[in-house]
């Protein structure tokens, strides 16, 4: 059976934990273990983050999009804006990579998705904004493996 949760929240940094506790209470009916709870609220943060940071740059007159589904021992996680995009994908995907270096951003938002993610695809157009979906499978014999 499928769940979905959709939320959306003004692009103010303070809203980025309540992004991160909303995603994470939603999937606790999957039973994730606490490593993959944080790993999900970890790129859940990095998302919205930039979405805020680099999206709007920081106007809280933005909005961040979340939509949740989970299926079976799946989560997928959609994290949208509607502001700048990306210039560069490829570029904004290589570790150490940012746009914002005077505010000491360490460029490893994309690095940590892809790392703790089993799938991260990335769509984006400069002056529309930036949709980033994130895909886990919580299945227990993966779990066994690690």
């Amino acid at each position: 059976m499928r769940n979905e949760m959709n939320l959306k929240f003004m692009a103010l940094s303070q809203n980025e934990s309540f992004a991160r506790v909303t995603v994470a209470a939603f999937i606790a009916q999957l039973d994730p273990t606490m490593d993959q709870l944080t790993e999900i609220k970890t790129v859940v943060s990095e998302a919205v983050t930039n979405a805020i940071i680099h999206g709007y740059d920081n106007d809280p007159n933005g909005i961040v999009y979340i939509d949740v589904a989970i299926e079976a021992e799946s989560v997928e996680i959609t994290i949208k804006d509607k502001g700048n995009g990306i210039a560069d994908i490829e570029e904004a995907r290589q570790p150490l990579f940012t746009t914002k270096p005077e505010l000491e951003r360490s460029g490893m938002g994309f690095t940590i998705m892809e790392n703790f993610m089993d799938e991260v695809d990335i769509h984006s157009e400069q002056g529309k904004g930036t949709e980033i979906r994130l895909r886990k499978n919580l299945s227990r014999s993966k779990m066994l493996c690690n």
